[in-house]
């Protein structure tokens, strides 16, 4: 009795002391799909909403991906365009910005809402993307506090950070080495990519360009992701090629696709 209690006391201490990666990286859905800005084109919902979000894990989408700027006072909020209806997120205050709602009666929402409402589930990840702002010195000091936010909020295992700013995928690197990160640019070689251990997640239209960067990614272990795939047929292209997530306003569309081709191998 004696040596059981030890050993359980040991499985206990051990399971403490993982990375909080290592206890969740088995649970999060593997599918392809991220649902852009959240699944809001055929539910209605506002783009880059916590209704937005709550969609895409509804539906059952791998991840879902949204937009983060910080505000003058050091609020890290939701917005993909540089202005909140008219008012330029990065000059403003938080009390400024929330006098103009979402459509939906949303405030504009706040990262550590939305880190809240993934880790209320263990199967749809966040795609972090993170804005260039204004100036460089903005731009990284927005990379640092988001880090710290999900660092200290115990969310590492629900996100994956994106930027077309290639700095701030590197100081994400700096700050978080085990995180997985993506470039969204375009302009970096699988090479370039594998030596800073950064992804590539770029529009659909690159891979056309470079034929042979799928392949030349895959066998460097860069992660491959493509961008904005709204199409049944870029869908399936993709699909073909194995890339790893597609990014579509189109999340319900590429979930059946998914599943069609899941039921066509299961027949084979």
């Amino acid at each position: 009795m004696k040596t059981l209690i030890c050993t359980l006391f040991t499985i206990f201490i051990l399971s403490c002391t993982m990375q909080a990666q290592d206890i969740y990286k088995g649970f999060f859905l593997k599918n392809n799909v991220v649902a852009h800005r959240g699944a809001w084109k055929n539910t209605k919902t506002p783009q880059n909403s916590v209704a937005s979000v709550k969609e895409a894990i509804r539906l059952g989408c791998a991840g879902v991906e949204i937009d983060v700027r910080m505000t003058s006072d050091g609020v890290l909020v939701l917005c993909h365009d540089d202005d909140h209806f008219g008012t330029h997120v990065d000059t403003h205050t938080y009390a400024e910005l929330v006098i103009t709602k979402l459509p939906n009666g949303e405030n504009i929402p706040t990262l550590d809402a939305v880190l809240m409402e993934l880790q209320k589930q263990s199967y749809t990840r966040l795609f972090l993307e993170i804005k260039p702002l204004s100036t460089k010195e903005k731009t990284i000091k927005s990379v640092e506090k988001i880090v710290q936010m999900v660092n200290s909020m115990g969310a590492v295992p629900w996100v994956y950070y994106i930027s077309f700013d290639y700095d701030a995928m590197k100081k994400v690197r700096e700050l978080s080495p085990a995180v997985p990160v993506a470039f969204l640019g375009g302009s970096k070689s699988p090479e370039e990519l594998a030596a800073d251990k950064i992804g590539a997640d770029y529009h659909q239209n690159e891979f056309g360009k470079k034929p042979d960067f799928i392949e030349k990614a895959k066998k460097l272990g860069v992660s491959v992701c493509a961008w904005t795939v709204n199409s049944g047929e870029d869908m399936d292209n993709l699909i073909k090629q194995e890339v790893d997530y597609i990014t579509t306003d189109e999340p319900e569309l590429l979930l059946s696709k998914n599943a069609q081709t899941c039921t066509s191998g299961a027949k084979k």
